[in-house]
This record gives C-alpha cells, sequence and structure tokens, in this order.
C-alpha cells in the first residue's frame, strides 16, 4: 500500500482528512518535536487507526507532508506518484496529482 493510500484509508475510517487530524493533533500538544509513540498511541486509541495507518498521520504530524523519493514511481505496491503527500482530502486530490 502506498503512503498516500495509508492517509486516504484513515481518512475513510476516521471521516476527517490528514490535514484535520493535523490540526487536531496540534490541539492535543502535538507536532514536529513529538515523538511517533504518543502520538500513535493517541491515534489507536481516539480515532480506532490500525497501526500502520497511526503511524503513516503521525509522519504528517511530525514531519510535514514530504516524503522520501525512495518509492516515487517505482512499480512496487509500495509505490507513491509524488514525494508530496495530499491532505486536503482524497475526494478533492486532482487528477493530476
Amino acid at each position: 500500500m502506498s503512503f498516500q493510500a495509508y492517509l486516504d484509508n484513515a481518512e475513510t475510517k476516521t471521516g476527517l482528512t490528514p490535514r484535520q487530524l493535523v490540526e487536531l493533533a496540534r490541539a492535543q500538544g502535538f507536532g514536529p518535536d513529538s515523538r511517533a509513540t504518543p502520538v500513535v498511541a493517541w491515534l489507536k486509541e481516539t480515532y480506532g487507526l490500525g497501526h500502520g495507518h497511526a503511524t503513516a498521520v503521525t509522519h504528517v504530524i511530525t514531519k510535514g507532508d514530504r516524503i522520501s523519493s525512495k518509492h516515487v514511481g517505482t512499480s512496487g505496491t509500495h509505490r507513491d506518484a509524488s514525494d508530496r503527500l495530499w491532505l486536503d482530502g482524497k475526494d478533492s486530490r486532482p487528477a493530476d496529482w
């Protein structure tokens, strides 16, 4: 599953866009200086996310919308189309994103 697919699935499960989850995390005091473990635990407990989905959202909370270009343009199952993640909702993502 691609990184973006994890975020899209987290949105489906929670009804919240990745950007909304980032904002809610900030309200809880989580941000770039946060350690991953408490953020993951909060997402799992509060929103019922599985570990992989919570970890993907945690990346966005703590590191922003950029990912490593390691899987960009590859043909594997973890392939992403871009090293930037779309945070404003899967239904609003442009077709050429």
